[in-house]
């Protein structure tokens, strides 16, 4: 592993702050896929890229803490949506940049996080998979927190369509695209590792 991160000037969120319901209440982070907790999986891939790596986590606080850099929680540990972990890592990033990932997607490699790094920039930058965007893959311009707090103020909660207001740029990927997949369901968790991924 480089001792410098790959992304300089990009801070890294991991979400890892939901309910988990269609895990049963489960911290969907610490569910095990192929012998690791999903968060490990996550972590491995994304640890080499920053010098800050966040954790939005609301439970297993200890555990999530020798992962990552920093840890956000809810503010009311509420369990409000993806879009107030967001908002919390924007707060304490360090860099320019924060990339955006779900704790449950362990076929996320460094080469498809790459083409994210790439359209950093003024603009938020999604993933748009098969007609749909993906906001929890996505790169942030930290000064575009001033203008996600005040629509989240106005009363929205949703990551896309806080993002589509500002005027994304789209990272548009092939219709058979397994690297976005999100393990969200116990059925899933029973697939294999791809060993050959396609391209995005």
């Amino acid at each position: 592993m480089p001792n410098y991160p790959l992304f300089s000037n990009c801070s890294i969120v991991l979400l890892a702050g939901g309910r988990g319901q269609r895990m049963g209440g489960q911290d969907k982070g610490w569910v095990t896929w192929q012998g690791h907790a999903l968060i490990e999986h996550m972590q491995r891939v994304v640890r080499p890229l920053t010098d800050d790596l966040i954790i939005s986590c609301n439970r297993n606080h200890e555990r999530y803490q020798h992962l990552a850099d920093q840890l956000v929680s809810d503010p009311n540990q509420d369990f409000t949506g993806p879009l107030i972990g967001i908002l919390s890592a924007l707060k304490v990033a360090r860099h320019e940049y924060l990339m955006v990932l779900p704790c449950d997607a362990p076929r996320i490699d460094q080469a498809l996080l790459q083409q994210l790094y790439q359209q950093a920039g003024e603009r938020p930058a999604l993933f748009k998979h098969q007609g749909h965007w993906q906001p929890l893959f996505s790169i942030i311009a930290t000064a575009q927190l001033s203008a996600l707090e005040q629509l989240w103020q106005a009363g929205e909660r949703s990551p896309k369509h806080a993002l589509l207001q500002l005027n994304p740029v789209a990272i548009h990927c092939a219709a058979d695209e397994q690297r976005l997949a999100n393990f969200n369901d116990p059925s899933v968790l029973q697939q294999p590792l791809l060993i050959e991924d396609s391209l995005c």
